[in-house]
């Protein structure tokens, strides 16, 4: 699957690639990329697979997005670029690593960065968010006001709603469209909690960032990431939820360059 992307910085730098969580897409990256780049970093953020513009699927596993990620870094030819995923992005990342080992046959990555998710099961959460978004009824949806004051009714923090909302725009026809395949990460949401498959020892550096006000990683995850990554390091920051980069972007790009110029 060719994934769209966005680029910013001098591509002879070293590569980092950003992928977004479950609802984003490379635009939540946009100012993040930027300050990455002025660090002497070549910023490739992708859209995954029925997210942003990327093509749409009627799959949506784990296995299925590390081998969208390595067709990516195939096509761009990255050598050894750094790996950066939040949330659903993080278990992307992690997948990638379980099933595209380094072994200088493949697209070896350098290290790896996974936000504030874990390699574990998580339950589904997303449901109120779901039937928040299906219940816009786009073909009748006159502005994004309207969007807003229906979404409230299933989401009551206004940040998450702009989050959320920024997958809506005008297509061709001038109506109201979804930049999600909706109806398949419905269908397929309680996969977006699942544990790695094909588990393996991945001794390449691993950051592993959390926020301390977040549930996602706790401190009892903590022997469980090591056992899998065992030269893991575990950043809190401090003051941020589940969305660190968003909430504390200085304090995330700098935990993010201690790592990488270690």
């Amino acid at each position: 699957m060719k994934l769209y992307f966005r680029e910013v910085g001098n591509p002879t730098d070293p590569a980092i690639v950003l992928i977004h969580g479950v609802f984003g897409s490379s635009d939540n990256w946009f100012t993040i990329s930027k300050t990455i780049a002025e660090h002497g970093y070549h910023v490739l953020s992708i859209d995954q697979r029925n997210h942003g513009q990327s093509p749409r699927n009627d799959t949506h596993d784990y296995t299925g997005m590390a081998a969208d990620l390595h067709e990516f870094l195939l096509d761009q030819q990255l050598e050894k670029p750094v790996l950066l995923g939040h949330s659903m992005g993080g278990k992307t990342v992690m997948q990638y690593a379980m099933d595209f080992p380094n072994t200088g046959q493949s697209v070896d990555f350098s290290k790896l960065v996974v936000v504030d998710i874990a390699p574990k099961f998580y339950p589904v959460h997303h449901a109120d968010i779901i039937r928040g978004l299906n219940a816009i009824n786009l073909a009748s949806l006159k502005t994004r006001s309207e969007a807003d004051k229906i979404l409230s009714q299933y989401e009551s923090i206004l940040p998450v709603r702009q989050f959320l909302l920024k997958n809506l725009y005008r297509n061709e026809e001038g109506t109201f469209d979804w930049r999600l395949n909706l109806p398949v990460i419905e269908r397929e949401v309680h996969g977006i909690g699942d544990e790695l498959t094909n588990p393996r020892i991945v001794t390449e550096p691993t950051l592993f960032m959390r926020g301390s006000e977040s549930p996602y990683i706790l401190d009892e995850d903590i022997p469980a990431i090591k056992r899998i990554f065992p030269n893991a390091i575990i950043e809190t920051i401090q003051g941020a939820s589940h969305w660190v980069h968003a909430q504390k972007p200085d304090e995330f790009v700098a935990s993010l360059m201690s790592f990488l110029n270690t």
